[in-house]
């Protein structure tokens, strides 16, 4: 670690828009960052982070295969102090009458934004509780990235297999905030703004590098007064 106050945080889905953003962000203060993605070898851009700095490395994780993750993560022997589930992926925009959205796109939209979700925390955890025990502190935080497009109260059409994909993805984070107090582990669902990513196009309304900063913000207010939030990069609450 580099300092006093320098975290040990991962990040999934860290190779393109928020998640690289926050990884870069993240090393700037002086973290320690373990950056995650399918396939490191096509992350052109994180490749260069992490030639840039050596508080980047990067991880071949791909969240919705348990059976490769649960030896990945046995063999990391390493305390977390924030966990980050990010990786996430839009595979279409249309109504229930789109066909983009066939058994396929279905299957890859729900194993990583929710089955993803629920892997990484899974065979995590002991991570994140090391954080505590190796320093007498409390342990490391869980933070899920969703979506306001996620929240009943805001039901809207287009994109439904995503919408209903973060619902769950909020739901998985209420639950494992209820799931995992008894251990003193913080957990929050985050909205990123309508981002100018490749999935939020650039007619989007804020920049990677705002959603970032304002995530990382919110992530370091998360605590157990706080555990079960959702809410959005400014820190407004989100209705469910």
């Amino acid at each position: 670690m580099t300092g006093s106050t320098a975290r040990r945080v991962m990040i999934t889905g860290a190779n393109r828009g928020i998640g690289l953003e926050m990884a870069r962000q993240s090393a700037a203060m002086g973290d320690e960052v373990i950056a995650c993605c399918r396939t490191p070898m096509e992350a052109a851009e994180l490749m260069a982070l992490a030639r840039e700095t050596d508080r980047v490395s990067i991880l071949g994780l791909d969240v919705r295969i348990e059976r490769d993750m649960k030896p990945i993560a046995a063999g990391f022997g390493r305390a977390l102090d924030l966990l980050v589930c990010n990786a996430g992926v839009l595979s279409g925009r249309g109504g229930v009458q789109d066909p983009e959205q066939d058994s396929r796109a279905v299957e890859d939209t729900l194993m990583t934004n929710v089955a993803g979700v629920f892997f990484t925390a899974r065979h995590f955890l002991p991570h994140l509780l090391a954080g505590g025990e190796q320093r007498g502190t409390a342990p490391g935080k869980l933070a899920i990235i969703s979506s306001q497009m996620g929240s009943s109260t805001r039901a809207g059409s287009g994109a439904i297999m995503y919408r209903a994909s973060k619902a769950a993805a909020t739901n998985l984070a209420r639950s494992l905030a209820v799931e995992l107090a008894s251990q003193n582990i913080a957990v929050g669902a985050y909205h990123p703004g309508w981002v100018q990513t490749e999935m939020g196009g650039q007619e989007a309304a804020v920049t990677p590098a705002d959603s970032a900063a304002g995530l990382l913000q919110r992530f370091a207010a998360l605590g157990m007064g706080s555990t079960g939030v959702f809410e959005d990069y400014t820190g407004a609450v989100i209705p469910f």
